[in-house]
């Protein structure tokens, strides 16, 4: 009997842990101490969540003071978005989230913001934030509930198509507002850095970068404007998350972060070399094939694609049956496959059906080959059909 051989095509929903993290966790497995602990044994977890501090905040272009370690970056999102900051020891408040219509769902959800305070900003049909709309909605912005404060994602991750944070930062700044950007599917595919790019707040996560899951980080630019915590009790993370950290996840999320910032440049530019043949082959072999945001910046790693015809969930059903993993966008909505919001910000029909395919630091040639084998089997039954695969 043939083993059908498995080709995971899914590295936006989470990453396969790197062999150098596993060998990290290996050794860590040892640390036996609290890292609030003063002895001997505290102070080893200590330092190694430490260690893994500066490792997070180099990939960043942060300092290691302004890292705020967290359960992932859905709960990193729920810290920052609310509406009560200090600035020191004074109150500051913020009366209104505007959010892209293009966002992720811990993110678009509005975090602790009222429905009513969250504010959608559009997007072009190219999938690129509205910077025109950004100014609108800040020029008209009512402060006497509050300054304003903008979240926008640097990679969407459906599209891969990058956002112009930073130019929407210099308009949140000119307002009075503050910034923050989900970089989670940014993280270790382009550089990052939080001072060129005018933002006030980063998110990471762990898992999406071949670390652990579990693990997550609030990166700020500065000490002094803070979010009122999310969770309280024994003042870790200097009183900005309580709680004893998941030091084991905490220290993979640093193993990986060096690994990103080491191999970054090598590993985008082999990965959009990847890309660009599963592309050139997927519009060889069926020529009515969108692929959306090939006109715009992408991040090199990801194709979100329509086979006209194919519905969302036959054709992901269809590419595992075929032994290819992939999805069907976000996997973070409890495993459902649903209309795309971010086809139809892009003003697309969602009813359309579209597919993620998503590469990673294991993906070779030859997984191109076999996801293009399958593409072309599934695109022909399509045709020779007339419907659904």
């Amino acid at each position: 009997m043939t083993v059908l051989t498995r080709t995971y095509m899914d590295w936006n929903a989470t990453a396969p842990l790197l062999p150098a993290v596993r060998d990290v966790l290996v050794s860590a497995l040892d640390l036996s101490g609290n890292p609030s602990s003063v002895h001997r044994e505290g102070r080893a977890a200590r330092a190694a969540i430490e260690t893994a501090r500066r490792e997070v905040a180099a990939l960043a272009g942060a300092q290691a003071a302004h890292v705020t370690f967290t359960s992932g970056a859905t709960e990193a999102a729920n810290l920052v978005l609310t509406p009560e900051f200090k600035m020191g020891r004074a109150p500051v408040r913020y009366g209104r989230l505007y959010v892209s219509a293009i966002e992720h769902p811990a993110f678009r959800e509005g975090g602790r913001f009222g429905k009513a305070d969250v504010t959608e900003i559009p997007v072009t049909s190219a999938g690129v934030i509205d910077l025109a709309a950004v100014e609108v909605l800040l020029s008209s912005h009512d402060a006497s509930a509050g300054l304003p404060m903008v979240a926008c994602m640097l990679v969407n991750n459906e599209t891969g198509i990058l956002q112009p944070v930073a130019e929407a930062a210099r308009l949140v700044h000119a307002a009075g507002g503050l910034m923050v950007v989900d970089a989670v599917q940014a993280a270790g595919r382009v550089p990052l850095d939080i001072n060129a790019l005018d933002a006030d707040f980063l998110v990471v996560s762990s898992h999406k970068l071949g670390g652990p899951k579990g693990a997550g980080a609030l990166v700020s630019r500065g000490e002094v404007m803070m979010p009122k915590p999310l969770i309280h009790g024994g003042g870790q993370e200097k009183g900005h998350r309580s709680g004893t950290e998941n030091t084991l996840s905490v220290i993979g999320l640093g193993a990986a972060a060096a690994v990103a910032a080491r191999n970054l440049e090598i590993e985008a530019a082999r990965l959009a070399a990847l890309r660009a043949r599963l592309e050139d082959g997927m519009r060889a072999s069926a020529p009515d094939v969108i692929i959306h945001g090939e006109d715009v910046a992408r991040v090199g790693n990801t194709t979100f694609f329509t086979l006209p015809g194919l519905k969302a969930e036959t054709g992901q059903i269809a590419f595992d049956i075929e032994g290819i993993a992939l999805s069907a966008g976000s996997a973070c909505s409890s495993g459902k496959v649903g209309e795309s919001h971010v086809l139809s910000a892009m003003g697309r029909d969602p009813k359309l059906g579209a597919l993620r395919i998503s590469l990673g630091h294991a993906t070779d040639e030859a997984d191109i080959e076999r996801t293009l084998a399958a593409f072309t089997k599934i695109a022909g039954r399509r045709k020779l059909s007339g419907q659904a695969a």
